[in-house]
């Protein structure tokens, strides 16, 4: 079975990239600095927790301040994300105090930067009194997952990722990665590597190249269990998580996420029982 959702990343990407697949420069930020707030820092995380969630960080509050006060909702402000609304949270600091505070980011713009970047919070303070405050940020994390992510459109939007056809196979899953040209960028494309995870092995014959010319590259694919102890299985927050790495002509390899999509991870979940 076929999916869409690599193809739609790739649609979504024709607005930050010219005909070569090469995103635009990041134009300035058209986001104003937020202003020191006595009392407060803030700074952006992102554990494996968040991962394995998705589009997800932590937005790491300290009370530095001389007095409590409690954080009601949070959201991210910066210039290359899509804005999203405010998540409620009960957030309560006594000075000294820091707190990881989930917050979502939006969707990627490939055409501004990360940074600079704020914590948009809503605090109320020890007299009842309620502020909504925007906190600058340290988020070296968010202009790392926007850089990652734009440097994954631009690859797919020289060729789109799929996987067909994943079965049962005695102690194994098989199937086949396919890569097929979605636009005019003639260039190239190379299947690096596949990696797998805690849970599972992965088997392909890479590297193989998607050549000039050619429009579609098919490669099997051969899962089997990486451990069986009931540690790994319990404490594994991404079993479903396979880096794969892209390169497009000369340029450097791009790291992306296999596409599984429920059927697929249905398959491999079922291997557990086979098996251990």
């Amino acid at each position: 079975m076929r999916r869409t959702a690599v193809v739609l990343a790739v649609l979504l990407c024709a607005a930050c990239s010219d005909a070569a697949g090469t995103p635009p420069a990041a134009t300035r930020p058209t986001m104003p600095s937020a202003a020191d707030v006595p009392g407060i820092e803030a700074e952006v995380r992102q554990w494996r927790t968040d991962e394995a969630v998705g589009g997800q960080v932590q937005v790491t509050v300290t009370d530095t301040g001389e007095e409590p006060f409690t954080v009601t909702s949070v959201a991210l402000e910066s210039p290359g994300f899509a804005p999203l609304p405010d998540r409620p949270v009960d957030a309560a600091f006594a000075p000294g105090r820091t707190i990881d505070v989930p917050a979502q980011y939006g969707e990627v713009d490939c055409g501004q930067e990360a940074e600079p970047a704020a914590a948009r919070l809503t605090v109320v303070r020890p007299d009842g009194r309620t502020e909504r405050l925007r906190v600058p940020l340290s988020a070296e994390v968010l202009t790392r997952i926007h850089g990652e992510e734009c440097a994954a459109r631009t690859v797919l939007a020289v060729a789109g990722v799929d996987v067909v056809g994943l079965a049962p196979d005695g102690d194994a899953v098989t199937g086949t990665l396919t890569l097929t040209r979605t636009g005019d960028d003639d260039r190239p494309v190379t299947v690096t590597r596949l990696q797998g995870n805690v849970h599972y092995s992965v088997a392909a014959d890479l590297p193989r190249t998607l050549r000039a010319g050619e429009s579609t590259l098919e490669i099997g694919l051969r899962f089997t269990m990486a451990r069986c102890d009931p540690h790994a299985l319990a404490e594994a927050k991404q079993p479903y998580l396979f880096l794969l790495g892209l390169q497009v002509g000369g340029d450097e390899e791009v790291p992306v996420d296999l596409p599984l999509d429920q059927t697929d991870r249905d398959q491999l979940a079922a291997l557990v029982d086979r098996g251990c």
